[in-house]
């Protein structure tokens, strides 16, 4: 049971980052008026915007991370208890 709640955690770990990358990406061009400062180029970006984009990604990266972990132990501890209780 634990190895099924491991695989929706990494499941729902990588969806919800996928989704927080996006929701970064959408409001930074909301607010900025820009595209995010991910081009290859490195030039085209000024290196205030493309730390202050960094700092962003990686909080809500971060974020993300740590909330689907807490969830997905608070799963495994719940499904024991209740397996230990039947």
């Amino acid at each position: 049971m634990t190895v099924v709640f491991k695989l929706l955690g990494v499941g729902m770990s990588v969806g919800a980052g996928f989704i927080g990358t996006k929701l970064v990406d959408f409001l930074w061009e909301k607010i900025t008026g820009d595209a995010p400062p991910k081009s290859t180029d490195g030039l085209e970006n000024s290196l205030r915007s493309a730390l202050l984009f960094a700092i962003i990604s990686g909080a809500v990266s971060t974020t993300i991370q740590v909330l689907t972990n807490r969830s997905t132990q608070k799963a495994i501890a719940r499904a024991a208890k209740t397996a230990d209780v039947t």
